[in-house]
């Protein structure tokens, strides 16, 4: 800024915000203000890039709170406040000289070393300088750089995972902060945790920690979407005359079930509405009935089941795959 310096620019007036604006105020109308006239979206527009370099170099004042108590200060003596540049020349640096050691009153000598304008405020808001960088500064807008994403993860054994929970980390500053993990939470699952990352080092947003969610696997349930999936072993017998079972609910008391005769391994049992409850839905159980054969028969036992095969339906299973195949 030339040797007119602070008193002859209202900030305020290029933000278009009262003096009073609070820093979320000012942010807000900054990014929309830089979007506006950014360099990127008015290629070859001298005088969209002049207001974009002068709504930055307010933001640049204002959202700093030494700074901008600096200028309200400076703005409220009248005329007789003024900064002169070291060399005579004036020029963008006087602006900042306070941030480089300068106080009000001296002359200030701080030197660019030839860089420009953009190099400048490139480096504040964490870019490389000119117009093309592509980290914060010009490319994002002209605003705060966000601070990083922390990747996180999570075990939880799969009753957890169903119900939902509320489980506590602990971040790189030694903070502990709880995380509500949603009921029907999927394995390999990732949840975003808002501005629980790294901070901004300029000012802007924190980052996220992106959580991944493992679940342990169950003994006896699987999942298949909102559904469960149980595997109920029944007796021949069982299959053949019918009964009525007991299936096991996921953290509940077992249901009764009725097997009609003549049951093949493979018929799926439905308990509606015992699945997994979210907010997109519940699921239900699914219980696939399977034949146990046994695998040690008493001499008794043997002699029943020869009788059986004798007076039984004569009946090959497998006649109708064989003529499929055939075919």
């Amino acid at each position: 800024m030339a040797s007119q310096d602070w008193f002859d620019k209202d900030f305020y007036k290029v933000l278009g915000v009262k003096k009073d604006a609070s820093e979320a105020e000012l942010k807000k109308v900054y990014r929309k203000l830089a979007r506006k006239y950014h360099p990127d979206s008015n290629p070859g527009d001298a005088k969209a890039e002049a207001k974009f370099k002068e709504v930055s170099e307010a933001y640049s004042v204002l959202s700093d709170k030494n700074q901008r108590e600096e200028y309200d200060q400076i703005r409220a003596m009248g005329s007789g406040a003024r900064f002169t540049s070291g060399g005579g020349s004036g020029g963008f640096e006087d602006v900042f000289g306070g941030r480089f050691g300068g106080t009000r009153g001296q002359q200030y000598s701080y030197q660019t070393g030839g860089a420009g304008f953009e190099d400048i405020l490139g480096g504040m808001f964490g870019g490389q300088g000119g117009f093309g960088t592509t980290s914060g500064g010009y490319r994002g807008f002209g605003g705060p750089t966000p601070g990083r994403d922390v990747a996180a993860s999570v075990t939880l054994d799969f009753e957890t995972a169903t119900r939902g929970d509320t489980v506590s980390l602990s971040t790189s500053q030694g903070n502990t902060i709880k995380v509500k993990i949603p009921a029907g939470v999927a394995d390999g699952q990732k949840i975003k945790v808002r501005g629980k990352g790294e901070p901004s080092p300029d000012g802007g947003e924190a980052g996220n920690i992106v959580l991944t969610v493992n679940v342990r696997k169950h003994p006896v349930f699987e999942r298949e979407g909102l559904n469960l999936r149980v595997v109920v072993p029944v007796t021949f017998v069982e299959a053949t005359l019918g009964a009525t079972i007991e299936v096991p609910t996921l953290g509940g008391d077992p249901v009764r079930l009725r097997v009609a005769p003549g049951t093949p391994s493979g018929r799926i049992l439905r308990v509606k509405g015992r699945g997994v409850h979210t907010s997109k839905g519940t699921g239900d159980l699914l219980a696939e009935v399977q034949v146990a054969v046994p695998s040690h028969l008493s001499d008794e036992a043997r002699a029943a089941l020869e009788e059986f095969s004798r007076v039984g339906p004569e009946e090959n299973p497998r006649d109708e795959i064989l003529a499929r195949a055939r075919t």
